[in-house]
């Protein structure tokens, strides 16, 4: 496993990802099942999907829902979990256009 040079782990095989992700600084709200919304941080996003940092360690192929502020949330797939930071694939990738909206507005 690699870290950003930003100290925050990185996936360890890149070619098995579907799409580029963007560097993100943002907080969202993250729901788990039958559980209250609480805020984390996102550290990258591409239509397809995001890597957060959770409260408490999920486990893989848990659903959860992902909302940035201004969309509506985005259910996920929790696809692979590093200490407390996780890759989520969602479920219905976002429009192009609104990912870009989404990026311009977070940078």
């Amino acid at each position: 496993m690699g870290f950003a040079d930003n100290g925050i782990p990185r996936s360890r095989d890149h070619s098995a990802r579907k799409a580029e992700r963007t560097a993100v600084n943002a907080e969202v709200s993250l729901r788990r099942p039958s559980q209250n919304h609480y805020r984390v941080r996102a550290y990258n996003a591409s239509p397809l999907g995001c890597k957060l940092e959770f409260v408490e360690r999920p486990v893989p192929a848990e659903r959860v829902w992902v909302k940035f502020d201004g969309l509506d949330a985005l259910e996920g797939q929790v696809c692979w979990v590093n200490g407390f930071v996780v890759g989520v694939e969602f479920v219905r990738p976002m429009y192009a256009a609104v990912f870009d909206a989404l990026v311009s507005r977070l940078r």
